[in-house]
């Protein structure tokens, strides 16, 4: 059964390669979807597929890319994700590819 989710990475996440990781993660696992920076500093991305891969997505985000330290990992089914998350326009229009896209 396939999904789309929303997740939130925290920690030492930018500028240590953490959306390129990701999005070869992602891509292996078969997953649509994209990835981006946040002001925040946290990382964002959407994936949709199946619930394993999602699963198993998820357990990698743990660990991250060497450098990384992530501090927390957060999901949601996209739809029940908060609001905040997710009204952005650049959320609302991008679109879920094959290609894992970065998002600036």
């Amino acid at each position: 059964m396939n999904e789309k989710r929303f997740i939130r990475v925290t920690g030492k996440v930018q500028g240590v390669g953490f959306r390129m990781w990701t999005q070869r993660q992602a891509r292996a696992l078969g997953l649509l979807g994209w990835v981006r920076n946040v002001p925040d500093g946290s990382v964002h991305l959407a994936a949709e597929g199946p619930v394993d891969s999602h699963n198993q997505l998820i357990e990698l985000l743990h660990q991250g890319p060497p450098v990384s330290e992530v501090d927390r990992v957060e999901s949601w089914l996209f739809d029940e994700s908060p609001e905040g998350l997710r009204s952005e326009e650049l959320v609302a229009t991008a679109e879920f590819t094959p290609d894992f896209s970065i998002l600036s």
